[in-house]
């Protein structure tokens, strides 16, 4: 499957006209000399951030992105018009890397951000630069230069502040459902996210955060398997990670417990990114409503206590929303904490 926060184009930047040979012939004017202009130069690629656009979906259907030559130059010491440059307008958030050489060339991560990826060829000279006391009428022009090419890959990050994960039917989506405004599919069998999910969640006025649902994660997703691996550097960018885990996993399913599950995710995050496994992480013990209270209360210590849990913890049940407000307060104060401390250094600074 092609999946719309990745793509592949090829960037093509218009060729410089040629440099024009040419001769002034004008009535009354028996030595006139040579006049040929300079090509125009070729147009050059950019790339834009575009916060109108949200997914890289457009770029499976066209690939070849070719700027405008320049025109050639004419007599009379004309100029060519030179080639209009092309602008490729990408999401937010969107990383510009380089096929041939692996380098990532760029990373778009604000409205109106443009990076150059293809600069347009030099308009080549006309003969009336190469007149001199020897050469009187040089028969000599210069070709315009070609246009850089080259292939890139488009990689869309989410920018987001908070990233839910997990294995598949953990209920992130019923989460972000429960807390935001974001209504991604919900259903009772694997994978129903094949896209990640952005959703607001607003705690009182002014005082709101992005949380992102990405596709679950299932072992051997940093290696390709599954459908999370191709989302995993979405978590790169947010601030805070909520790992949702299932307290009662579906019924006829691979019986694996809340601890295992909470391990086998943090293998494929170091695998991926180590750095994903220092960011802060809260655990979300889900599904509460499936069990009795007091049973989710003692699954919920021995899952902390298993894994010897130091950061914050909870127990929720998304589809009834049953301790999910509590969180979001959490989470909107840890953020207040971060631009305080961030603001501390400015000033500090």
């Amino acid at each position: 499957m092609k999946l719309v926060d990745e793509a592949e184009i090829d960037v093509i930047a218009g060729n410089g006209g040629d440099g024009c040979i040419g001769f002034r012939r004008e009535k009354f004017i028996p030595l006139g000399g040579p006049d040929g202009g300079d090509g125009g130069n070729g147009g050059s690629v950019w790339i834009q951030a575009d916060e109108n656009i949200s997914t890289l979906v457009d770029f499976r259907h066209q690939r070849i992105f070719k700027a405008q030559r320049g025109e050639n130059g004419m007599g009379q010491q004309r100029y060519g018009k030179g080639g209009d440059d092309l602008i490729i307008s990408v999401p937010v958030g969107t990383a510009i890397v380089n096929v041939g050489t692996d380098e990532v060339i760029g990373d778009l991560t604000t409205h109106g951000d443009r990076l150059l990826v293809a600069k347009g060829g030099k308009g080549g000279l006309g003969n009336m630069h190469f007149k001199s006391s020897v050469t009187r009428s040089p028969r000599r022009a210069t070709p315009g230069d070609e246009g850089e090419a080259r292939t890139l890959k488009m990689e869309l990050k989410l920018l987001a502040d908070v990233g839910l994960l997990g294995f598949p039917n953990a209920g992130k989506s019923t989460f972000i459902r429960a807390v935001s405004a974001a209504t991604p599919k919900v259903a009772d069998y694997p994978f129903t996210t094949l896209y990640p999910n952005l959703g607001v969640v607003s705690v009182e006025s002014h005082r709101s955060f992005v949380i992102a649902d990405i596709p679950g994660l299932i072992q051997g997703a940093a290696d390709g398997a599954g459908l999370g691996a191709m989302f995993l550097r979405h978590l790169q960018r947010t601030r805070l990670l909520l790992h949702l885990v299932d307290m009662a996993p579906m019924e006829g399913g691979v019986e694996i417990s809340p601890a295992e599950q909470v391990r086998a995710i943090e293998h494929e995050l170091e695998k991926h990114d180590p750095e994903l496994l220092r960011k802060p992480r809260w655990l979300v013990l889900n599904k509460a409503d499936l069990m009795f209270e007091d049973e989710a209360a003692t699954r919920a210590a021995e899952v902390i206590a298993e894994l010897g849990w130091t950061q914050p913890w909870y127990v929720t049940s998304a589809v009834s929303r049953e301790g999910t407000w509590p969180i979001m307060k959490d989470v909107m104060a840890f953020f207040d904490r971060l631009k305080e401390d961030e603001q501390e250094a400015r000033n500090a600074g």
